[in-house]
Protein backbone atom coordinates (compact mmCIF):
# COMPACT_ATOMS: atom_id res chain seq x y z
CA UNK A 1 0.00 0.00 0.00
CA UNK A 2 1.15 3.55 -0.93
CA UNK A 3 2.63 5.73 1.71
CA UNK A 4 -0.08 7.07 3.69
CA UNK A 5 1.10 10.52 4.46
CA UNK A 6 1.48 10.95 0.63
CA UNK A 7 -1.25 9.78 -0.39
CA UNK A 8 -3.52 11.57 -3.23
CA UNK A 9 -6.41 13.51 -0.77
CA UNK A 10 -8.95 11.73 -3.00
CA UNK A 11 -7.65 8.55 -3.12
CA UNK A 12 -7.80 8.85 1.12
CA UNK A 13 -11.39 9.43 0.92
CA UNK A 14 -12.02 7.16 -1.67
CA UNK A 15 -10.26 4.11 0.38
CA UNK A 16 -11.63 5.23 3.61
CA UNK A 17 -15.37 5.07 2.17
CA UNK A 18 -14.71 1.50 0.50
CA UNK A 19 -14.06 0.31 4.65
CA UNK A 20 -18.27 1.09 4.79
CA UNK A 21 -19.05 -1.31 1.73
CA UNK A 22 -20.05 -5.09 2.83
CA UNK A 23 -20.53 -7.74 0.93
CA UNK A 24 -23.68 -8.41 -1.42
CA UNK A 25 -24.35 -4.97 -1.49
CA UNK A 26 -26.08 -2.73 -4.25
CA UNK A 27 -24.48 0.52 -4.19
CA UNK A 28 -24.74 3.68 -6.18
CA UNK A 29 -21.65 5.84 -7.03
CA UNK A 30 -21.92 9.23 -7.88
CA UNK A 31 -19.58 11.37 -10.30
CA UNK A 32 -16.06 12.42 -9.32
CA UNK A 33 -14.45 10.84 -6.01
CA UNK A 34 -17.21 8.22 -5.23
CA UNK A 35 -15.97 6.52 -8.76
CA UNK A 36 -13.07 6.03 -7.24
CA UNK A 37 -14.11 3.54 -4.50
CA UNK A 38 -14.95 0.68 -6.62
CA UNK A 39 -10.84 0.80 -7.20
CA UNK A 40 -10.56 -0.53 -3.48
CA UNK A 41 -12.50 -3.33 -2.96
CA UNK A 42 -12.35 -7.10 -3.98
CA UNK A 43 -14.51 -8.33 -6.88
CA UNK A 44 -14.92 -11.65 -4.68
CA UNK A 45 -16.95 -9.20 -2.32
CA UNK A 46 -19.77 -9.40 -4.97
CA UNK A 47 -20.88 -5.44 -4.37
CA UNK A 48 -23.08 -4.97 -7.33
CA UNK A 49 -22.88 -0.88 -8.49
CA UNK A 50 -25.78 0.40 -10.04
CA UNK A 51 -25.79 3.48 -12.35
CA UNK A 52 -29.00 5.69 -13.13
CA UNK A 53 -28.35 5.45 -16.56
CA UNK A 54 -29.59 1.50 -16.51
CA UNK A 55 -26.55 -0.03 -15.70
CA UNK A 56 -26.78 -3.05 -12.40
CA UNK A 57 -23.81 -4.56 -12.43
CA UNK A 58 -20.76 -1.75 -13.61
CA UNK A 59 -17.28 -3.24 -13.55
CA UNK A 60 -14.06 -1.14 -13.89
CA UNK A 61 -12.91 1.39 -16.99
CA UNK A 62 -11.90 -0.87 -19.64
CA UNK A 63 -8.42 -0.46 -20.81
CA UNK A 64 -7.31 1.58 -23.85
CA UNK A 65 -8.89 -0.04 -26.92
CA UNK A 66 -11.84 -1.96 -25.50
CA UNK A 67 -14.48 0.60 -24.37
CA UNK A 68 -17.79 0.32 -25.96
CA UNK A 69 -19.64 3.24 -26.36
CA UNK A 70 -22.94 1.76 -25.64
CA UNK A 71 -21.59 0.90 -22.32
CA UNK A 72 -21.24 3.97 -19.83
CA UNK A 73 -22.27 5.26 -16.18
CA UNK A 74 -24.21 8.22 -15.36
CA UNK A 75 -21.35 10.38 -16.02
CA UNK A 76 -21.04 9.16 -19.50
CA UNK A 77 -17.38 7.27 -18.85
CA UNK A 78 -16.73 4.85 -20.27
CA UNK A 79 -16.92 1.01 -17.93
CA UNK A 80 -17.52 -2.07 -18.37
CA UNK A 81 -20.06 -5.08 -17.02
CA UNK A 82 -19.29 -7.92 -14.43
CA UNK A 83 -20.88 -11.58 -14.99
CA UNK A 84 -24.27 -11.09 -13.86
CA UNK A 85 -24.96 -7.94 -14.73
CA UNK A 86 -28.10 -6.21 -16.30
CA UNK A 87 -29.28 -3.84 -18.62
CA UNK A 88 -32.42 -1.76 -17.64
CA UNK A 89 -34.13 1.43 -18.31
CA UNK A 90 -34.14 4.33 -16.85
CA UNK A 91 -37.92 3.94 -15.51
CA UNK A 92 -36.80 0.72 -13.79
CA UNK A 93 -33.19 2.19 -12.59
CA UNK A 94 -35.26 4.63 -10.73
CA UNK A 95 -37.74 2.35 -9.58
CA UNK A 96 -35.07 1.06 -7.61
CA UNK A 97 -33.58 3.94 -6.53
CA UNK A 98 -36.93 5.23 -5.23
CA UNK A 99 -38.50 1.98 -3.72
CA UNK A 100 -35.40 2.29 -0.97
CA UNK A 101 -33.77 -0.85 -2.68
CA UNK A 102 -29.95 0.66 -3.07
CA UNK A 103 -27.94 -0.24 -0.06
CA UNK A 104 -26.09 2.53 0.09
CA UNK A 105 -25.12 5.74 -2.28
CA UNK A 106 -21.52 7.61 -1.84
CA UNK A 107 -22.08 11.16 -3.73
CA UNK A 108 -19.71 14.14 -4.18
CA UNK A 109 -20.79 17.30 -2.07
CA UNK A 110 -20.66 21.48 -2.86
CA UNK A 111 -21.85 21.87 0.76
CA UNK A 112 -23.11 19.82 4.05
CA UNK A 113 -24.60 21.51 6.58
CA UNK A 114 -24.28 21.16 10.73
CA UNK A 115 -27.74 19.15 10.64
CA UNK A 116 -26.78 16.81 7.79
CA UNK A 117 -27.97 18.71 4.49
CA UNK A 118 -26.41 18.32 1.53
CA UNK A 119 -26.02 20.56 -1.80
CA UNK A 120 -24.80 18.84 -4.29
CA UNK A 121 -26.89 19.80 -7.34
CA UNK A 122 -26.11 22.80 -8.23
CA UNK A 123 -24.52 26.37 -8.12
CA UNK A 124 -26.85 29.49 -8.73
CA UNK A 125 -25.88 31.40 -11.97
CA UNK A 126 -24.02 28.38 -13.23
CA UNK A 127 -24.94 26.33 -16.36
CA UNK A 128 -26.55 22.98 -15.17
CA UNK A 129 -27.19 20.40 -17.84
CA UNK A 130 -29.66 18.21 -15.84
CA UNK A 131 -29.83 17.49 -12.13
CA UNK A 132 -29.06 13.86 -12.80
CA UNK A 133 -30.32 11.40 -9.82
CA UNK A 134 -28.78 13.49 -6.77
CA UNK A 135 -32.12 14.41 -5.32
CA UNK A 136 -33.55 10.74 -5.67
CA UNK A 137 -30.31 8.92 -4.42
CA UNK A 138 -30.41 10.68 -1.11
CA UNK A 139 -34.16 10.14 -0.43
CA UNK A 140 -34.43 6.98 -1.88
CA UNK A 141 -30.89 5.29 -0.36
CA UNK A 142 -30.82 3.46 2.68
CA UNK A 143 -27.39 4.83 3.12
CA UNK A 144 -25.84 8.02 2.13
CA UNK A 145 -22.19 8.90 1.97
CA UNK A 146 -20.70 12.47 0.87
CA UNK A 147 -17.16 11.92 -0.60
CA UNK A 148 -15.75 15.22 -0.97
CA UNK A 149 -12.36 17.22 -0.18
CA UNK A 150 -13.10 19.37 3.10
CA UNK A 151 -12.12 22.74 1.23
CA UNK A 152 -12.78 24.62 -1.44
CA UNK A 153 -10.45 27.85 -2.58
CA UNK A 154 -10.06 27.85 1.08
CA UNK A 155 -13.49 28.16 2.54
CA UNK A 156 -14.48 25.00 4.22
CA UNK A 157 -17.61 22.61 2.64
CA UNK A 158 -19.18 21.42 6.08
CA UNK A 159 -20.93 24.28 6.95
CA UNK A 160 -23.36 25.75 9.67
CA UNK A 161 -26.17 26.49 6.93
CA UNK A 162 -25.71 25.83 3.18
CA UNK A 163 -26.04 28.81 1.03
CA UNK A 164 -26.32 26.91 -2.17
CA UNK A 165 -29.78 24.85 -3.10
CA UNK A 166 -29.99 21.65 -0.67
CA UNK A 167 -30.23 18.25 -2.84
CA UNK A 168 -32.55 16.41 -0.31
CA UNK A 169 -34.51 17.35 3.37
CA UNK A 170 -33.28 14.05 4.39
CA UNK A 171 -29.41 13.91 6.60
CA UNK A 172 -26.83 11.89 5.26
CA UNK A 173 -25.29 9.14 7.11
CA UNK A 174 -21.56 10.17 6.94
CA UNK A 175 -19.35 12.60 5.45
CA UNK A 176 -16.02 11.70 4.24
CA UNK A 177 -13.32 14.23 3.87
CA UNK A 178 -9.24 13.76 3.16
CA UNK A 179 -9.43 15.58 6.97
CA UNK A 180 -12.03 13.74 8.80
CA UNK A 181 -14.84 11.42 8.86
CA UNK A 182 -18.50 13.06 10.78
CA UNK A 183 -21.50 11.67 11.48
CA UNK A 184 -24.29 13.96 11.31
CA UNK A 185 -26.92 13.39 13.83
CA UNK A 186 -30.08 14.90 15.83
CA UNK A 187 -27.53 16.96 17.89
CA UNK A 188 -25.08 18.22 15.14
CA UNK A 189 -22.08 16.97 13.65
CA UNK A 190 -19.84 14.17 15.67
CA UNK A 191 -16.35 14.22 14.64
CA UNK A 192 -15.18 10.32 14.58
CA UNK A 193 -11.98 10.26 12.97
CA UNK A 194 -9.46 12.42 11.61
CA UNK A 195 -7.45 12.15 8.16
CA UNK A 196 -3.83 10.48 8.55
CA UNK A 197 -1.35 13.23 10.24
CA UNK A 198 -3.81 15.28 10.49
CA UNK A 199 -5.04 16.69 14.41
CA UNK A 200 -8.46 17.50 15.75
CA UNK A 201 -7.06 20.88 16.01
CA UNK A 202 -6.74 21.03 12.10
CA UNK A 203 -10.46 19.16 11.81
CA UNK A 204 -11.83 22.43 13.95
CA UNK A 205 -10.04 24.99 12.45
CA UNK A 206 -10.67 24.10 8.90
CA UNK A 207 -14.49 23.34 9.70
CA UNK A 208 -17.15 25.85 9.17
CA UNK A 209 -19.98 24.12 11.56
CA UNK A 210 -19.30 23.94 14.58
CA UNK A 211 -18.19 19.91 15.44
CA UNK A 212 -19.15 17.57 18.22
CA UNK A 213 -15.62 16.27 19.91
CA UNK A 214 -16.61 12.91 22.23
CA UNK A 215 -13.09 11.65 23.98
CA UNK A 216 -10.25 11.02 21.94
CA UNK A 217 -10.70 10.93 18.36
CA UNK A 218 -8.79 8.39 16.17
CA UNK A 219 -6.88 8.48 13.06
CA UNK A 220 -8.42 6.60 9.79
CA UNK A 221 -7.14 3.37 9.54
CA UNK A 222 -7.07 2.69 6.06
CA UNK A 223 -4.56 -0.17 6.29
CA UNK A 224 -8.12 -2.26 7.23
CA UNK A 225 -9.66 -4.20 4.65
CA UNK A 226 -13.15 -4.71 4.03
Amino acid sequence: MKDIQIMDPKEIIARRVSLEIRPKMLVNLGIGIPTLVSDHLDESMGVFFQSENGVVGLGHRPPEGMTDRHLTDAGGSFTSAVPGASIIDSAFSFGLIRGGHLDLTVLGGLQVDAQGHLANWMIPGVFVPGMGGAMDLVTGAKKVIVAMIHSAKGKSKIVQECNLPVTSQRRVDLIVTEKAVIQPRDDGLHLLETGPGISVDEVVADTDAQLIIEGDVPEMDLSRTT
